[in-house]
């Protein structure tokens, strides 16, 4: 009985010290995670416009692995009902933006 009792806490012990030593190692690895200021995920959209929200989403989840990007909706001939839907995901996105693509130029 002794000896299973001893193995039930060798097991813990090294499960502990496994999952200790894992939190750390990624609060360490993740401290540290570079922004990319400057970075432009540019979108150019023209006529409807069909996929704008579903690639809008993409662009935010790809946004999130890359802090500090900027989403970029460029109205390249859209219609005025998919420049209404640009404009108000660009107003709830948080850094995106909505450009006129013959006006828009990189400073």
């Amino acid at each position: 009985m002794t000896l299973l009792q001893d193995g039930i806490l060798a097991f813990f012990s090294a499960v502990g010290m496994t999952t200790v030593v894992w939190l750390l190692s990624g609060a360490l690895l993740h401290a540290g995670r570079p922004t990319v200021p400057g970075l432009l995920l540019v979108l150019p959209l023209k006529g409807e416009a069909l996929a704008m929200e579903n690639d809008v989403r993409e662009l935010r989840r790809v946004q999130g692995r890359l802090p500090g990007a900027k989403i970029v909706l460029a109205d390249c001939g859209m219609t005025e009902d998919a420049r209404e839907l640009a404009a108000y995901l660009a107003e709830r996105e948080k850094n995106a933006e909505l450009v006129d693509a013959k006006t828009f130029q990189v400073k």
